[in-house]
């Protein structure tokens, strides 16, 4: 196979140039992931070969992806994978992509799932909207002792989520059930984990081009006023919850409050309150069948 004339530090810096003239926010780091995946190296390995000769072959790998990329696709698109809570998850155009303010919820829920677990048979746990199940799976990961049902009203999502549940040893302790929300889950459910749709119509239009063209509609929108997602869950888990039960959901900060009334509505007698992110803004609402103490940290609702 003929050897180019570029050394991976050049292409580097073209695919920079080229990414950054067509709307990438991060075009270095675009860059260099689309190159270490198309070299099969990783990302800190690129530093060691930069100045290395890529083979034509290699050259044009990185150029399609680069390419792709121009036009707006999502890294993680391009690659099959995405980081989260330290481990990788498959993802494809059928579910939404992860993101670190999720890495919150998960949290939250540990945190939780670790304080009532003492003393308590198997925890019962159910991932509502799963999508990549990257939520269910590193719960799974995290806490052995949990056996979870993770549902999606997409057959599609729910196959990267079995594929991301056996990636990670964790296929034994998931049930995949094909529903919306909870309405084919039997119950009882200890705890409720979810991060519905949540962008409005109005907000979709004017989103990022990489989002608006590439990541499913039906993981992003929840109506005119953001909330569609929240009710329709609510509903479902209504007469499915255990005693002591817990709701955890992610949630837009500027809706936040709005969702503490649909929790309280629905679930009367449980607890309230916000969990804020790493930028301290309102990103998980919790509504606990426990006393307020029990439900962190958070601001009570």
């Amino acid at each position: 196979m003929a050897v180019s004339t570029r050394t991976l530090l050049e292409v580097v810096r073209l695919s920079t140039t080229f990414l950054a003239q067509h709307g990438s926010a991060s075009a270095r780091l675009d860059a260099e992931l689309l190159a270490a995946h198309a070299l099969q190296l990783r990302r800190i390995d690129l530093y060691l070969q930069f100045d290395r000769q890529l083979r034509d072959d290699e050259l044009e790998s990185v150029r399609e992806m680069v390419r792709r990329r121009g036009q707006g696709e999502p890294v993680a698109y391009i690659t099959g994978v995405r980081e989260f809570y330290g481990r990788e998850f498959t993802v494809n155009r059928g579910v939404l992509i992860p993101r670190p303010e999720t890495e919150t919820l998960v949290q939250v829920a540990l945190d939780h799932l670790r304080a009532v677990a003492a003393g308590r048979s198997v925890l019962r746990v159910a991932d509502l909207g799963t999508g990549s199940g990257c939520i269910a799976v590193t719960l799974a990961c995290e806490l052995p002792d949990i056996r979870l049902t993770a549902t999606d009203v997409s057959g599609a999502a729910l196959e990267v989520a079995r594929a991301n549940a056996s990636r990670h040893g964790v296929s034994e302790r998931i049930t995949f059930v094909e529903t919306s929300w909870a309405d084919a889950v039997d119950g009882p459910i200890d705890v409720v984990v979810s991060n519905p749709p949540y962008v409005t119509d109005d907000e979709l239009a004017e989103t990022e081009r990489d989002v608006r063209a590439f990541e499913p509609e039906t993981a992003l929108l929840g109506g005119e006023d953001g909330l569609r997602a929240y009710r329709a869950l609510l509903e479902s888990i209504r007469d499915r919850m255990n005693a002591e039960a817990a709701v955890f959901v992610e949630v837009d900060p500027r809706r936040a409050g709005g969702v503490l009334e649909l929790m309280q509505a629905a679930l009367p007698g449980f607890s309230t309150a916000l969990h804020a992110d790493l930028t301290g803004r309102s990103r998980v609402a919790a509504c606990v069948e426990r006393p307020p103490s029990l439900l962190g940290p958070g601001v009570k609702g």
